[in-house]
């Protein structure tokens, strides 16, 4: 059954990256239309847009899928719920299919609620409170986008269609900027930017397959393909919001990233980091570019998962200060880690320089203030810092506290090895594919080597501090104080936290006054003063001749 999954998506992965070029070729689009219901006068529409766009990102999430399910096939062949575990992720790999082909925000909310629906129940798959807690924090950020979309469709009943055309084409109107705040709002909360970050590294208590396709290369990129496909309809405002919070989440994940020792959470922070760096881009107009590194992020992302997760399968731990030396008895494995590594530092010419130096390159062109650009260049260069402390602590520290038998896994191997391919080659392959024509930049010599610059700088640093984390302990309590700052996301959580509390005491509130208060005053007393009622009624009968007497006499007396 798994190879026969295996090769399904092998080569539908095939056919699609090739009918992909042939639709950027010829600059074809095909939309598919199929009525589900009619409403009164609305049309409950399901529609499916094929383009270049499109098939290719389907084709990568399926080359990924596969490759991941090949790898998992050895990495929970001992689980009870093996089966469960496969489902699950053919219905997210559906559910980002129908997310991805959908123009129609009626078809696009059916696979983005899916996402997050079956992203809660792999998160949870492994049954304990750490993976409870971790759960329900995705699911609830995640819910505030399921809302912003399911208010955007309430709005676009007054325009009679839910279609993105229809976007374009009051793109000016102001309350079209609504609705794309809306967009924006749910975008953030998808692709964890600030104040949504939290649940990215809480996220990682699912298994290492699952954090490989799900929070790599799918399920955090939908927040950044919903704005390419939107991203005819936003302003000047919204673009510099998009900065500011993508410059913000960049510095924020790369400094942190730098004191954390938990392996998974610094590749989930990582992530995080080039999430920022594609929203910031986003901002400065360059769709095809943000594309490009979307695809190359995805590849070279979910290989540095699979190297991780082999390694934790292995140990048994996560924690990179017990990792020293794993070069000696994984020697295949982190030698692809490393490489995996060094693409995202943008190591020349691997697939990451190429999505990395051109960003770097029209970052440096626009018109941007000296902050800004500071903070940029800061954030690539503690992403080198963290990539080559891991390169540290694996190559160069003499510290394995494990007595057990580590050695290399034949199907674990095949998957990593088919995608270290693509990580080499598929940056130089598809930058000539995906950009009809070269992007022109022109600067001096300086600014040209301004990415070697960083790649020797933040190696440096990282090593001196690699030195100082190993010889001198932090007993500064100012040190540490700063330190606990950085890890904790600024207390952003505890800001969130504490807003929930609030909103918690108010539901609390609101549950007194209906299931008390409300209750008493309203309809149970009346239902409990009944007997007066009925006192008041058999009075009434028992003296109806009075009554009527009394009536006449009053109208004698008016009419007198």
């Amino acid at each position: 059954m798994f190879l026969v999954m295996f090769f399904l998506l092998m080569m539908v992965s095939l056919i699609l990256m090739f009918i992909s070029l042939g639709f950027l070729i010829f600059e074809k689009v095909i939309i598919i239309e199929f009525i589900l219901f009619k409403l009164n006068s609305s049309m409950i529409i399901y529609m499916i847009m094929l383009d270049w766009v499109s098939l290719l990102f389907v084709s990568f999430i399926l080359f990924i899928s596969f490759l991941v399910i090949l790898y998992s096939k050895e990495y929970i062949k001992m689980e009870l719920n093996l089966i469960r575990f496969f489902y699950l992720m053919m219905m997210f790999i559906l559910s980002m299919i129908m997310f991805i082909m959908s123009p129609n925000l009626i078809s696009l909310l059916l696979g983005w609620d899916l996402l997050g629906l079956v992203s809660y129940c792999l998160v949870v798959y492994y049954q304990n409170m750490k993976s409870f807690n971790s759960s329900m924090i995705t699911i609830l950020f995640n819910r505030i986008g399921d809302i912003s979309l399911v208010m955007m469709i309430s709005w676009m009943i007054n325009y009679g269609s839910w279609s993105m055309m229809v976007f374009m084409e009051k793109i000016y109107e102001e309350n079209m900027q609504i609705m794309m705040s809306l967009l924006l709002l749910s975008s953030f909360s998808k692709s964890a930017q600030i104040p949504f970050s939290y649940w990215l590294p809480m996220a990682m208590a699912a298994p290492t397959p699952v954090s490989s396709l799900v929070h790599s290369s799918t399920l955090v990129t939908a927040g950044v393909y919903l704005l390419i496909r939107f991203s005819g309809c936003f302003n000047e405002k919204m673009f510099m919001i998009m900065f500011i919070m993508g410059l913000n989440t960049m510095f924020m994940s790369s400094l942190m990233a730098n004191f954390e020792y938990d392996l998974k959470k610094i590749i989930a922070l990582s992530t995080l980091s080039q999430l920022g760096v594609m929203i910031s881009i986003m901002a400065m107009k360059m769709y095809n570019l943000v594309f490009f590194h979307l695809l190359m992020h995805g590849l070279f992302k979910a290989l540095m998962f699979l190297c991780a997760g082999k390694i934790i399968h292995l140990l048994s731990y996560q924690d990179i200060r017990y990792m020293g030396g794993v070069v000696k008895f994984l020697p295949f494995t982190s030698s692809i880690f490393m490489i995996s590594n060094l693409s995202l530092s943008g190591l020349p010419f691997l697939s990451g320089f190429y999505s990395k130096d051109l960003m770097l390159e029209f970052m440096s062109m626009n018109y941007l203030n000296m902050i800004s650009y500071t903070v940029y260049y800061s954030s690539s260069m503690m992403t080198v810092m963290y990539s080559f402390r891991l390169f540290f602590f694996f190559f160069l520290q003499e510290k394995f506290l494990v007595l057990v038998k580590v050695q290399e896994n034949f199907l674990m191997v095949v998957s990593m090895m088919l995608m270290v391919l693509m990580v080499i080659m598929g940056g130089s392959v598809f930058m000539w594919i995906i950009f009809k024509t070269p992007y022109f930049t022109c600067f001096s010599k300086f600014m040209k080597m301004n990415i070697y610059i960083l790649i020797m700088m933040g190696s440096l640093i990282s090593y001196e501090y690699w030195n100082i984390q190993l010889n001198y302990k932090l007993k500064i309590v100012k040190i540490h104080k700063l330190v606990m700052f950085i890890m904790k996301m600024f207390y952003m959580p505890v800001l969130l936290l504490s807003f929930n509390k609030i909103l918690f005491k108010m539901g609390l509130l609101f549950l007194k006054m209906d299931m008390e208060w409300l209750e008493y005053m309203g309809s149970q007393m009346i239902y409990s003063k009944n007997y007066l009622l009925k006192f008041l009624q058999i009075y009434y009968l028992y003296n109806y001749k009075e009554f009527f007497m009394l009536s006449l006499m009053v109208m004698v007396l008016l009419f007198i």
